[in-house]
């Protein structure tokens, strides 16, 4: 539903735009608000995307600009009524408000010019209280009659002031070519500037009715007789009123500039406004925002004041850069037991509104990379430094990390479960004499240990996690007393496998090498050893029960490709896979976490098998992906496709996948 525009007057309006520093920008101002379609009724634009494209004009404020728009603030709150009616009489005197709508109109410029700072202070409500206050609308109506147009409203103004036929794009076309200096000349100079509007906006307004490119205001303006003369006057009553206008307006254009890229480069060199000449900016990672500064500790707990313009500012920077798509704030060392780190709407919003995926806390060694798309609400995100005892009292496995307890809240909201994981990357400590190929990420559950994994990346080890609780790194040795027989083959590998948890005995230290692998064991086995756990994924098999310790890991499987059913809801966890079976899970499982492509034909791949015709047709392109990749190989120069996949086979395969790069 169309909301009213939230500005006194048509002259106010325009008045208001023109101090505001609205930008004389390389881009339609309406698309950098977030605005959608602006030649048409259809506009609209919503507070998240408002706040969005505000942080970035903000981010590129200097701490003096802001003073200047301080003073502004004040000067337009102190204003009396009368001499608000003086400075805007050119315009009162076309409209013939009455003494109640004037007193509105005088209420609502205090409102709409100070909306930029109200917003820079964190009350981003000040936009929607603007847009429905009723006596607000209710004078806009009474203009519109006046007029003589039907149903103006906000998407109204956006197309007279931004849309692709509106004043700011008559500017953009008055500037184009010009160089960063005479756009520093212009924004210096006055006269300048308002010689530029006037000109605009009389090109507007020369697109009257019957026009294309007529918009509902300019006919409005135009059956009112609201000249830009008589805005020309009214802006120049208004810095001789109130001197604070000109300087905050200057600061917002420059702010502009220096946001979206305005202007062409100078022919000797000025690098342009915010910028000394002959001086090149320090480079920098833009990947990564250094928060170390902005770290207060009290009682033992760190939290992190992140101011959202510059963190928006880091994330556009980063998008514009094209490096990549997580966004690292470091918070330097934090000599602290907790660290809070408070993640607003606005930085998540701004973060998926440029494409970067993820964004990432690193302090200590530690870091947490968080993917954003899944969150619409603030996230606090809270890492504990906790006791050893708390896992030294439920195990005598060697410890190869601290003990971290990891928090999240979502709109506040503590949130254990996630759609998609969430990747701790913990620290290692104390591996002289450990087997490192055994360690293991381990979660901390009611006084019981669940082994999860984890990728080593040099002194560290990375674990995709889709629940938060308290973890640490481990050694974890398992020894089974009937693998004699595959030792040679398969003996370290299921070592290591048992180890990261994706494989388990059968009980009484056995692990049964020989014994065939349920399509249900071999689901577990994959989507453990590949992270891809995600305890929110749902089954759709009628012979799958959300009881059945398998089931959060064939749903996944499902929802990924990487098993299919054999049948539209029987999935049949409990009958034996086949060597062609698991060779093309394998191969599904890698195509989907590292977006493989085959690498070659598939009869080419399966040469080396002399009996490659036995393998069923739909499992011959898996079967030659797994071959190409050295993810399986056959027996004295046979596949044998259609045996039954053992658990030592398995294991091999399982192992080759982790390890696969």
């Amino acid at each position: 539903m169309k909301k009213k525009l939230a500005v006194s007057t048509l002259a106010v309006s325009m008045a208001a735009a023109t101090v505001a520093g609205l930008p004389l920008n390389g881009k339609g101002l309406a698309q950098q608000l977030g605005f959608v379609n602006v030649a048409s009724a259809a506009t609209t634009v919503t507070n998240a995307q408002l706040k969005i494209k505000l942080a970035t004009l903000f981010a590129n404020l200097q701490p003096a600009d802001w003073s200047k728009l301080e003073a502004f603030y004040k000067d337009v709150n102190a204003l009396s009524q009368s001499k608000y009616e003086g400075i805007f009489a050119p315009i009162l005197g076309k409209l013939q408000l009455s003494d109640t709508q004037t007193t509105t109109s005088y209420k609502l410029f205090q409102s709409a010019t100070s909306v930029v700072y109200d917003v820079y202070q964190g009350d981003f409500a000040a936009i929607n209280r603007i847009q429905t206050n009723a006596d607000y609308t209710n004078l806009l109506n009474a203009i519109a009659v006046k007029a003589k147009v039907d149903d103006l409203s906000f998407d109204d103004f956006v197309e007279f002031f931004f849309g692709t036929s509106g004043v700011e794009a008559e500017l953009r076309d008055l500037l184009k070519g010009k160089t960063q200096s005479e756009l520093q000349a212009i924004i210096n100079d006055p006269s300048a500037s308002e010689t530029l509007f006037e000109q605009a906006y009389n090109k507007v307004l020369n697109h009257t009715t019957g026009s294309q490119k007529a918009t509902t205001v300019s006919q409005a303006v135009y059956n009112l007789d609201i000249t830009p003369t008589d805005v020309k006057k009214a802006l120049y009553n208004l810095d001789v009123e109130v001197p604070s206008a000109k300087p905050a307006a200057q600061a917002l254009a420059q702010a502009y500039i220096r946001a979206f890229g305005l202007g062409v480069a100078d022919p000797t060199g000025n690098p342009g406004p915010g910028t000394s000449p002959g001086v090149t900016p320090p480079s920098t990672d833009v990947s990564v925002f250094d928060a170390s500064k902005l770290v207060t500790i009290t009682n033992g707990k760190a939290t992190v004041a992140l101011v959202d313009a510059d963190v928006i500012k880091a994330i556009q920077a980063l998008a514009a850069a094209k490096k990549g798509t997580t966004l690292t704030i470091n918070l330097g060392t934090v000599n602290a037991t907790t660290v809070e780190v408070p993640l607003s709407k606005a930085i998540i919003d701004a973060a998926k509104a440029y494409g970067i995926a993820n964004i990432a806390i690193t302090f200590n060694g530690v870091t947490i990379t968080i993917p954003v798309s899944q969150f619409d609400a603030a996230v606090t995100l809270t890492v504990t430094k906790a006791d050893p005892s708390v896992a030294t009292s439920v195990t005598s496995l060697k410890l190869a990390s601290d003990v971290y307890e990891f928090g999240l809240t979502v709109g506040g909201v503590p949130t254990t479960t996630f759609k998609q994981p969430i990747t701790i990357k913990l620290p290692l400590k104390n591996t002289d004499g450990l087997d490192k190929e055994l360690l293991s990420v381990t979660k901390i559950v009611y006084g019981k240990l669940q082994f999860q994994g984890g990728v080593l990346d040099g002194e560290f080890i990375v674990e995709p996690r889709d629940t938060f609780s308290s973890y640490v790194v481990v050694e974890n040795k398992v020894s089974f007393n009937d693998i004699a027989n595959v030792q040679s083959w398969a003996g370290r590998q299921i070592q290591v496998i048992a180890a990261k948890g994706a494989i388990e005995g059968v009980g009484g230290g056995k692990f049964a090498p020989k014994k065939g692998v349920t399509r249900a064991e071999f689901a577990k086995m994959l989507i453990r050893a590949l992270n891809l756990e995600n305890s929110l994924a749902v089954s759709t098999f009628g012979d799958v029960k959300k009881t059945d310790w398998f089931a959060p890991y064939v749903a996944v499987a499902a929802e990924k490709g990487i098993i299919n059913g054999r049948g539209a809801s029987k999935f049949d966890p409990n009958a034996t896979i086949t060597r062609a079976e698991m060779a093309t899970m394998i191969s599904r499982a890698l195509k989907s976490v590292n977006n493989l492509k085959d690498s070659g034909t598939t009869a080419t791949a399966l040469s080396v098998f002399s009996d490659s015709a036995k393998i069923s047709p739909s499992l011959k392109d898996g079967v030659a992906f797994a071959a190409s990749k050295g993810l399986i190989i056959g027996n004295a120069g046979k596949f044998n496709p259609n045996s039954t996949a053992t658990r030592a086979e398995a294991a091999v395969i399982i192992y080759r996948t982790i390890n696969f790069k």
